[in-house]
């Protein structure tokens, strides 16, 4: 085994290198994982590449450079450290680990993938754990009228889980047309190009004139929020599953107060951090629940895939991102097997 770990980073903005870095040696509690392959998650990412995230201070947290980007990781456990279990060894797991040859997870922190299941669709994990905590945050439930605005990877599985919840009409709305393709052929399940059509009497339409009961913000564009609410019904509930980047004026009393709107965060850190009773859903038990989904055939995320390469061409692969990330959806990144 090599000594080296080919590491993708990013050194500054805008630049990325793949770095060889030193073999991580797993302590105690730790196990050394070989990556199979990890997803480039293109919104977060690509943000801090860029630097785009406006005066955040929560954003230039995570944007200081270098930066080791990535948390959509499958692999194979092949050394335990001290203290942990040997039967480790081979299991195939997830993690938040990322974009390199070998990384280091706890048993605790990792998710046991199903023998069963390839690991390019495990490697979705990460993005459905936020999804499912996002639409139960919005208390999405059958028969109501969702809009999904933005289609990229988590706007994709916005819609499925709220029509898995079963929510009719379910929208997905965007300007891409090939991100409208991508949506299932299921019952329930609209396509809107509001550059192509009023979206406004579409909305009608398919309510039946109730209008929706729930938006999900998954743009990431502050500047587009404030028309979300345009076709919500009163009292009705808007998720901001993305994390918007900048800041724009906005109308309490018009957008919140006098309608009486649920404006709902949903940052994937409000997950709890473990089960209980009152609280079973944490992301471990999402990622379980995932996991099943696709192996039962209710959820296909491997036509979400629209890119796969081997882990030597990830600087090209982000260049080819930051100029044009609209024919981009599920980004795999395959590593070495020894």
């Amino acid at each position: 085994m090599s000594d080296k770990n080919p590491t993708v980073v990013f050194p500054e903005s805008r630049k990325v290198v793949l770095e060889d870095r030193p073999m991580p040696h797993p302590e105690d509690g730790e196990m050394l994982i070989r990556t199979q392959c990890t997803l480039v998650s293109t919104g977060t990412e690509l943000t801090i590449l860029t630097g785009e995230y406006g005066g955040s201070s929560a954003w230039a947290r995570y944007g200081k450079y270098p930066f080791t980007p990535g948390y959509n990781n499958v692999g194979e456990v092949i050394e335990p450290g001290p203290g942990v279990d040997k039967q480790w060894i081979g299991k195939r797991v997830a993690s938040y680990a990322p974009h390199a040859a070998f990384v280091l997870g706890s048993p605790d922190g990792v998710r046991p993938v199903p023998d069963t299941l390839p690991s390019e669709e495990a490697a979705f994990f990460t993005i459905a754990e936020i999804v499912m905590n996002g639409v139960r945050r919005g208390n999405v439930t059958w028969g109501e009228a969702v809009a999904v605005y933005g289609l990229g990877l988590l706007g994709q599985l916005v819609v499925r889980f709220c029509q898995i919840a079963g929510a009719r009409p379910v929208i997905g709305i965007d300007v891409a047309p090939t991100r409208i393709a991508l949506l299932p052929t299921a019952p329930g399940i609209v396509g809107v190009n509001p550059e192509a059509e009023d979206l406004g009497p579409r909305v009608n339409e398919l309510t039946r004139d109730h209008l929706l009961d729930v938006v999900f913000e998954v743009t990431g564009r502050p500047d587009i929020i404030p028309d979300e609410f345009t076709h919500l019904r009163r009292l009705g509930r808007l998720v901001v599953l993305s994390s918007p980047r900048g800041s724009v004026p906005f109308d309490f009393h018009d957008l919140c107060n006098s309608p009486s709107y649920t404006i709902i965060g949903a940052h994937n850190a409000s997950h709890p951090p473990t089960s209980t009773p009152l609280t079973p859903w944490s992301k471990p038990r999402h990622a379980e629940l995932f996991f099943d989904l696709v192996l039962t055939g209710e959820l296909d995320v491997k036509h979400l895939i629209t890119h796969r390469i081997p882990h030597t061409d990830a600087p090209q692969l982000y260049q080819m991102l930051l100029q044009d990330r609209s024919q981009a959806m599920g980004v795999i990144i395959h590593w070495p097997k020894a």
